[in-house]
Order: C-alpha cells, then structure tokens, then sequence
C-alpha cells in the first residue's frame, strides 16, 4: 500500500540500444533516406544522450521544488528497454557518459507489439508503488529539462483534483504523441493506439480514450521527434536556433551531442527557393 505522504515518481526514457538496423531505420539508405544503418545508429545515440541529460536535470529541478515545499516526495530515472539482451549495452553506454549513471533503474518491457510494449512499462513501475509516471522517447534532442519538470506539475495539479487521475500528453508532428505522463490511478489503456487498424492517429486514440474515460488532461506544446528526413531538417535548423539562443537566454537547453553530430557529417538545411508572387498590392497600397 502506497504511503501517501511519501509519492514516488518516475521519468521513463523508453527506448532501444543505438544498434546499427535497430533505430531510426527510417532515415537509412534502404528506405529511401540518407544515412547508413551505422550513421543512423550514431545520431540515434547522440539524440537519446541529449534527451538523459534533459533528463537528469529536470529531475534535479523536481527534488528541488519537492525540497522547497517540504515535500518527502522521490524521483527516479528509468531506463525502459526491449529486448533484455540489450540491456547491458545501455547501461555501458550511459556509464561511460554520466557520473549520475549508476543512479538509474532499468526494466525490460514486453508485449506483441509497441502498444503492448508502452501499456507493459507504466504496468510494472505502478505496481512498484509509483506515484506518477513520465515518459520520453530518446530521438527527442530538443526537449528541455523545464519542458520535463512541467509535465510532472501538471499531473500534480490535475490529479489533486480528480478521482479519475490524471494524463499529460505533448503532440509531436503528424497527430503523434512525443510525452506521455499518467499517474497510477489513471485507467488509461494504449491497446489500439500506436498500432491501429483504422487509421486513427495517436494524439485522437489517446484523446478518445480519456474522454470516454473521463481523464483529466493536460496538453503540453508540439515537441517534434525524429523520424524522417523532413523531421530531421527540422529538428536541425531548430537546434541551431536553440544554440544561438542560449548565448542571449539563460537556461537553453543545447543538445550538443546532437549538434556536434550534424556538424561532423556536414548536413545543412535547405529548401527549394520561394518564388511564387503574393499579390499584395491591394492590401499593402
């Protein structure tokens, strides 16, 4: 049984070990992209890096703002991976970069397919006794440790007021979801959503069923992931904006890895020249 003055709280990056033919597939050569199965493997790397250092400085706002309000509230970071014979190559991966590294948990999710797999991982962290449940994809690099810790404060707030829980969901391109936090008394079910046969996309399935469901939910802004050449464009000229930026706005997060990556393969974003004529004279005068 929970202890209600003592919540427990997780920060899930749900994710794969950066194998070649494994990740981001879709950006590989053999599916009409750019990259080989090593490159794609190596940005996938990169970007799931930035996303865990995101990560470990949201949680440090979280207890922070848990201390400040005398809170005994905990926060961990979880490691949810497929299959269990990857595990120890991501735990070599994240030792070799974090000094924090040992502090993370891992769990092995399982299923038939992704749905089963992303219902499996919030299953086992409930039935350990977690409060609330946030969840990341590692092909996130321009996510921001405060992006993460409102994701939490939003479940907080939201659930202090509802017998039905609470959710918040953060849209990425195409009606799909790149965040996704529940807390335990939530009856969400991810059955149908990212595998489904009648082509609803996620963001509707996920909003359906919280409203048949009766589910508050909090709607954070679009946070693009990676997944084609055009998000991967994208998600450049963003972070080079962000890098910019950060000498002018304190606390930007930079995903240098991720940077540093692009630089070292010398992408540059362009698009075809703009040369249709917008009549405008009958409005400007």
């Amino acid at each position: 049984m929970e202890n209600d003055s003592i919540k427990k709280h997780a920060l899930v990056l749900f994710t794969k070990s950066p194998q070649p033919g494994m990740t981001k597939t879709r950006l590989t050569e053999k599916h009409g992209g750019l990259l080989s199965d090593q490159e794609a493997a190596e940005l996938y790397r990169a970007m799931m890096l930035d996303v865990a250092t995101a990560a470990f400085l949201a949680l440090e706002m979280c207890r922070q703002k848990a201390a400040g309000s005398n809170s005994t509230d905990t926060y961990d970071f979880i490691i949810s991976c497929t299959p269990e014979s990857e595990k120890a190559k991501l735990q070599a991966i994240f030792v070799a970069e974090f000094p924090e590294a040992k502090a993370i948990r891992y769990i092995i999710d399982r299923g038939r397919n992704f749905d089963e797999h992303f219902n499996d991982h919030y299953r086992q962290l409930f039935e350990q006794g977690y409060h609330s449940v946030v969840c990341v994809g590692g092909d996130l690099p321009t996510i921001s440790p405060e992006f993460i810790h409102r994701a939490f404060q939003w479940l907080f707030y939201l659930s202090a007021k509802s017998d039905r829980g609470s959710m918040v969901v953060t849209p990425c391109q195409a009606a799909g979801v790149s965040l996704v936090g529940l807390t335990a008394d939530a009856p969400m079910d991810f059955a149908g959503v990212f595998y489904n046969p009648r082509g609803v996309p996620a963001l509707e399935a996920i909003t359906h069923i919280a409203a048949e469901r009766q589910i508050p939910m909090a709607l954070l802004e679009v946070l693009s992931d990676v997944d084609s050449q055009e998000d991967l464009a994208h998600t450049i000229a963003v972070m080079n904006a962000m890098a910019y930026s950060s000498s002018f706005q304190p606390g930007m997060h930079v995903p240098k890895r991720t940077i540093a990556w692009v630089k070292n393969m010398g992408f540059m974003v362009k698009t075809p020249p703009n040369e249709e004529y917008d009549p405008r004279r009958s409005i400007d005068g």
